[in-house]
């Protein structure tokens, strides 16, 4: 059986479950399409995610996804280091105020209780992996279990607890990369690459996700061996999606200039290797990005967030996380349904 039949789809197209820029908006108009509408889940607290799956179930009966961020109880509880001198002298000097939180991440146990409670359609989930009870728990309340791999070995640990589909998501994806295995950080390997390795060692169902942006990408990694294409920057600058009108016009920026459009990976926002766009604040403290006091994500994530904010409300695109993948120069302003029915023509 294809994830096509598994998932209930139309069209072999997933929206990426974007923390921060997905909406039950975004995510209704791709699963009302046919596609596989997604909400990235990992920073909503349980009370408005348990919200969020009834507005989404109550305006369509297509499939959707919950994506989650898999922290352990001691990422989620600890601040292992205190703010970066550097951090803490940008604040200082631009009269911003920090306010840290009691603890850096919400607790992933509360988050996955409201998928056993509220089930949903598909659930992902990036950062790490969860047990193989936990997989089968979902399952029997009739949940497809998605994992997401940077590396092979990643997608065969997914493969062998029972996961339905792994997600690999190559080095051209834009935002957080979704491994954990130390392999995936220290060899990132391209989409195509990634699909090819992965295949050789497990038949477990894939999607892909990094720098997909046509139709004839998604042709291209569906010869490759993977099913369906999960695509995120593309829907970035369409009317559905939530970021500022700063970071979207910076990408839109990026489509029209190649020297805007440089993306990197980056742990300088979060403390967890995430591609974005190049801006004042990636150029400026590029000197700290392997730094070994550096503090890990989710830590380094909740002491930016003032920086990030302060960005935000003064319409500072050069030091926001603008989040992009490689293919950010084929970027559009057009409407959600626009940019699914052009991918459908093209395919």
């Amino acid at each position: 059986m294809t994830l096509l039949n598994t998932f209930n789809l139309t069209h072999p197209i997933v929206q990426a479950p974007m923390a921060g820029a997905t909406t039950p908006e975004l995510a209704l108009t791709v699963s009302n399409f046919g596609g596989l509408g997604s909400l990235g889940a990992g920073t909503t607290s349980p009370e408005v995610l348990h919200e969020q799956i009834n507005t989404i179930k109550s305006r369509t009966d297509r499939p959707f996804m919950i994506n989650l961020m898999v922290l352990s109880e001691h990422e989620s509880n600890t601040f292992t280091s205190d703010i970066p001198a550097w951090l803490d002298e940008y604040y200082q000097k631009n009269q911003i105020d920090i306010s840290l939180p009691e603890r850096p991440a919400l607790r992933f146990a509360d988050q996955l209780q409201v998928l056993y409670d509220n089930p949903v359609p598909v659930a992902s989930f990036t950062f790490g992996i969860i047990s193989a009870e936990q997989v089968q728990r979902l399952q029997s309340l009739g949940t497809c279990v998605v994992g997401t791999a940077n590396h092979p070995h990643e997608a065969k640990a997914w493969a062998d607890i029972g996961a339905d589909a792994v997600c690999v998501q190559g080095v051209e994806a834009g935002g957080h990369r979704g491994g954990w295995l130390p392999q995936s950080a220290n060899d990132p390997m391209g989409l195509l690459t990634l699909i090819s390795q992965t295949r050789a060692c497990t038949d477990v169902p894939l999607i892909a996700a990094g720098g997909i942006m046509t139709g004839q990408a998604i042709k291209a990694i569906q010869t490759a061996g993977a099913e369906l294409a999960q695509i995120g920057t593309a829907f970035l600058t369409t009317d559905k999606c939530a970021i500022n009108d700063s970071y979207k016009q910076a990408l839109l920026d990026a489509s029209q200039d190649k020297r805007s459009s440089e993306t990197r990976l980056t742990r300088l926002f979060s403390g967890k290797q995430a591609r974005g766009l190049l801006n004042d604040y990636l150029h400026d403290f590029a000197q700290f990005e392997n730094a070994h006091e550096l503090p890990p994500y989710p830590q380094l994530n909740a002491m930016t967030k003032s920086l990030r904010n302060h960005a935000k409300d003064n319409l500072d695109a050069e030091h926001q996380s603008l989040w992009a993948g490689q293919g950010v120069a084929a970027v559009r302003q057009e409407k959600t349904i626009e940019l699914l029915e052009r991918l459908v023509t093209e395919l």
